[in-house]
């Protein structure tokens, strides 16, 4: 089957904004453009999510990705695709949504803690694998299930990381990450965001070079 690719961006790096507000986006939006980001995902329990996302992918330039979390229906996969998402974030693997979202060419991540679970989001097409929450399982659970998935799969880390475990998973060449609280919390102000992000990007070039 072929995969929808993730882009070739500098920093695989998905900022995750759950909880923001479209009064919020531009923003914040731009900050995290500014700062390098080019992944960003608004999770759809956000106040008006779909709103949101409709701004920010108006904004977002031609190399950027812009798409939903907790993506849980195809009713929400017609609407992110509406909006102009082109980036598909579940908390789980559930195969009609997945497959409406790849029908679609959107980019997909879905999210798997098991090996079940990631061969079952493989053989539907997934982009990559959000393993989740990557907390838990650490490196060397991700490492191990890594093993047995086909080798053209990203895998990205989310959920318990960070900045500052970057290093952690580049020993087991994990290079791709959703970043939640570590770079935006509900409230937190544009210029807030900014620092946070410009200190990640910072973070990740340490670890992976430029």
């Amino acid at each position: 089957m072929d995969r929808i690719p993730f882009p070739d961006m500098k920093y695989p790096l998905v900022a995750i904004l759950r909880g923001l507000t479209p009064a919020e986006t531009p923003g914040a939006i731009e900050a995290l453009l500014e700062a390098g980001f080019r992944a960003i995902e608004i999770p759809l329990n956000s106040p008006e999510p779909f709103k949101s996302i409709e701004i920010a992918a108006k904004m977002a330039p031609a190399d950027a990705l812009i798409g939903a979390g907790t993506v849980l229906s195809i009713a929400d996969v017609e609407r992110l695709d509406s909006a102009g998402g082109r980036l598909f974030v579940s908390p789980n693997v559930d195969v009609p949504v997945l497959s409406a979202a790849v029908a679609r060419k959107m980019v997909t991540l879905p999210g798997v803690f098991t090996p079940t679970e990631a061969l079952a989001a493989a053989a539907a097409g997934a982009t990559g694998l959000k393993f989740f929450p990557a907390g838990v399982l650490g490196p060397s659970g991700i490492s191990a299930i890594r093993a047995v998935l086909p080798p053209d799969l990203l895998i990205a880390a989310v959920g318990g990381v960070s900045d500052e475990n970057f290093g952690d998973y580049a020993k087991i060449g994990i290079k791709a990450f959703g970043l939640g609280s570590s770079i935006y919390k509900v409230g937190m102000s544009a210029a807030d965001i900014s620092v946070r992000a410009k200190a990640t990007i910072a973070a990740y070039i340490s670890v992976f070079g430029a």
